[in-house]
């Protein structure tokens, strides 16, 4: 399965919580109620955790894992943290808890 390949299962599984996609700093994007939670660049999905949650640092400690840099001019946002495929298996609970993160 490829990266967008599983975004788009993604999105498919959490449409019921009302996710939608989107373009997002001209990547693909799942929203919600018109706000971004999830980004997809290349071969990472970014999430938005919230900087300082248990879920932001889990993340983070994921081998490859980096604050998300959409611009690639080292301005990193922190509350986003960009996670490699090589962690595929996390991305969907990762957009779960950041679409959770979003309703709280």
């Amino acid at each position: 399965m490829t990266p967008d390949e599983l975004f788009d299962d993604i999105a498919t599984d959490l449409a019921p919580l009302g996710c939608t996609t989107g373009a997002m700093f001209g990547k693909r994007g799942l929203k919600a109620h018109g706000k971004a939670f999830a980004c997809l660049k290349g071969d990472y999905l970014a999430f938005k955790l919230g900087d300082g949650t248990p879920a932001h640092a889990e993340a983070l400690a994921l081998s490859g894992a980096e604050l998300f840099d959409p611009s690639g001019k080292h301005r990193p946002f922190k509350d986003w943290i960009a996670v490699p495929y090589t962690h595929a298996a996390q991305w969907p609970n990762l957009a779960e808890a950041a679409l959770n993160r979003l309703h709280s």
